[in-house]
């Protein structure tokens, strides 16, 4: 069984645990300090942002999720950009990536969000199946500076 809840104080050493290993997984760098300023922001829900922790029956943190809401200039409601999503690797296949898109899509609709969009690498194919039985590939092609 997978709950769904916003992260508190406790969940700090679970969530940066599971923080890092998807900062590897995708072979970037996060310097200590950013990871550090983005846990006190997800904690208080600064910058309309916020992280909600997929746990199972002992508590056990399995995934997480970071959710950033923003305006838009092509709507007068609220988007919400799933920023981060990860699922520890013991836990893949269970239902808690699902589980976590479904608790971001209820609080993007709690919060009336018009969008709920995200991204991932091409190659990303496990991820990728159950984001094409969840979601609508689009056609757009994202650049970056």
């Amino acid at each position: 069984m997978v709950s769904v809840r916003p992260v508190v104080a406790s969940d700090e050493d679970a969530w940066l645990k599971l923080f890092r290993d998807y900062i590897v997984f995708y072979k970037a760098s996060v310097p200590d300090e950013i990871i550090a300023l983005t846990w006190r922001r997800l904690l208080n829900q600064e910058d309309n942002m916020m992280a909600l922790a997929a746990v199972d029956d002992s508590g056990n943190m399995l995934g997480i999720a970071t959710l950033v809401f923003h305006r838009s200039t092509w709507a007068s409601s609220w988007y919400c950009y799933l920023e981060d999503l990860f699922v520890a690797p013991e836990a893949r296949g269970l239902g808690v990536g699902r589980a976590l898109i479904e608790a971001v899509y209820a609080e993007a609709d709690r919060r009336g969000a018009g969008r709920t969009y995200w991204a991932t690498q091409d190659h990303n194919a496990t991820a990728r199946k159950l984001y094409d039985r969840i979601g609508t590939l689009t056609e757009f092609v994202q650049y970056r500076r």
